[in-house]
């Protein structure tokens, strides 16, 4: 289909104005996320932690993140997209800096499930916030645009997180809480300015022309009349929608795959005797293909208008790669399995997310975004805490990796599940 000047010229303008700029939050959100498995090398040793109490640390964080998920989204439609990404962004900033001052178990456990709740909200409320400025048709890709934020955190904060222990002794510090330190200040500062300068809606955007702007008024007017699966505006109708908890189910694989490696990856790739700059250079790289398999399997999934399949394949993908580290115990055949699977896993991301919003209607979009990934996200929890209950029982990381692949394989079946369903579904909508 051949598209108009002006739609091409509105998307390009659109997508150069705002998608960098979150790309850059969410890189900082997970740049977070990453220096805990890096700063495990010092903190586990210095403190004393086992890996059943940093398993179930990395893992609070996704139980306070669930239980306030659908609450931050909410929040978000009543108080603005420009005020409440930038009180997140602030407030995991300040608590991500404080855990250089956790002493035991305990302040360890209590900072991350402060941290869980400061976070949540962020990634469906940034996934909403495009919403109203792309038509689906470009959602799968600018999805991927700015989901790939989470492999480039890997790629870049592995090296710089590993570079960071060593200022061991800098000022009577370790340097894991040089590493907090450090890495709590971008998103205070992109929180600053995401209040100063994020236009809440098109019509706020003075970059767009009037001909831009009444363009996109129209794409997404007539899309909003379109009859979709899940529409009801009653919050807790939506939440408990059998559409919605089934999409929850599947991106439970996905995310547990992807928060689990980003936690546990730094770790098994230095049990094999590596330094923390190897063990970080080495980290990237799985981290570095996954970010560019996953766009362009978001672009393929928007040419081709196909979400099902498109978000089988890659969960499969990582399935078999996650089986296949049980296969081998040598350090290269490790790290090419665990490439694909992030691959997999990263790849699923794009047409997964355009899936969802286009099974939601403008009124259900809020409390069933924060829903799915708030579920998806519960499943970070268990993953990352059997993860280390199971290392700690049998000394295996590939056996600890079977909870990640259990779950991706119950997510491809999901999956298949609500293909079918929406070709039944979409008869009986344009019938209405």
């Amino acid at each position: 289909m051949v598209k108009s000047d002006i739609e091409q010229s509105t998307i390009k303008k659109i997508t150069a104005m705002l998608v960098p700029f979150l790309m850059l939050c969410y890189l900082v959100s997970f740049m977070n996320r990453v220096s805990v498995g890096f700063a495990a090398f010092q903190m586990n040793k210095d403190i004393g932690f086992t890996s059943s109490v940093f398993g179930m640390a990395g893992g609070l964080f996704f139980l306070s993140y669930f239980l306030f998920e659908v609450p931050s989204n909410l929040a978000m439609q009543r108080f603005g997209a420009r005020r409440w990404l930038a009180r997140i962004m602030i407030s995991w900033g300040v608590i991500s800096a404080c855990t250089a001052f956790v002493v035991g178990p305990w302040s360890f456990y209590s900072v991350r499930l402060l941290l869980g709740a400061a976070e949540a909200g962020f990634f469906p409320g940034v996934i909403l916030y495009l919403t109203y400025w792309f038509p689906a048709g470009y959602r799968g890709r600018i999805v991927a645009m700015f989901y790939v934020a989470v492999p480039l955190s890997s790629f870049v904060g592995s090296p710089i997180s590993a570079a960071l222990l060593g200022t061991e002794g800098w000022l009577g510090l370790h340097g894991w809480q040089w590493l907090f330190l450090i890495e709590g200040v971008p998103p205070v500062l992109f929180g600053l300015v995401t209040l100063c300068a994020l236009p809440e809606r098109p019509r706020d955007a003075r970059w767009l022309s009037a001909e831009q702007r009444s363009w996109l008024d129209r794409s997404l007017a007539a899309e909003q009349r379109e009859v979709r699966p899940v529409h009801s505006r009653s919050v807790f109708k939506v939440l408990f929608h059998p559409q919605v908890l089934l999409l929850s189910l599947v991106y439970a694989g996905s995310s547990a795959a992807s928060n689990g490696l980003s936690l546990w990856q730094p770790q098994i790739i230095k049990s094999y005797g590596l330094t923390n700059m190897q063990a970080g250079l080495l980290n990237s790289v799985p981290f570095a293909l996954a970010s560019v398999a996953m766009i362009f399997w978001a672009h393929r999934s928007d040419r081709r208008n196909e979400r099902v399949w498109s978000s089988v394949l890659p969960l499969a993908l990582s399935a078999l790669a996650l089986g296949g580290c049980l296969l081998t115990s040598t350090l290269l055949p490790i790290v090419m399995f665990l490439s694909f699977a992030l691959i997999g896993t990263y790849s699923f991301k794009g047409p997964f997310w355009a899936l969802s919003t286009e099974t939601l209607g403008a009124g259900a979009a809020a409390a069933g975004l924060a829903q799915i990934n708030a579920i998806g996200n519960l499943a970070g929890f268990g993953g990352t805490y059997l993860i280390g209950v199971i290392h700690d029982a049998t000394g295996s990381y590939p056996l600890a990796l079977l909870p990640l692949l259990l779950l991706e394989a119950i997510g491809c079946v999901t999956v298949f599940i609500i293909g079918h369903r929406r070709k039944r579904d979409v008869p009986a909508a344009e019938a209405v």
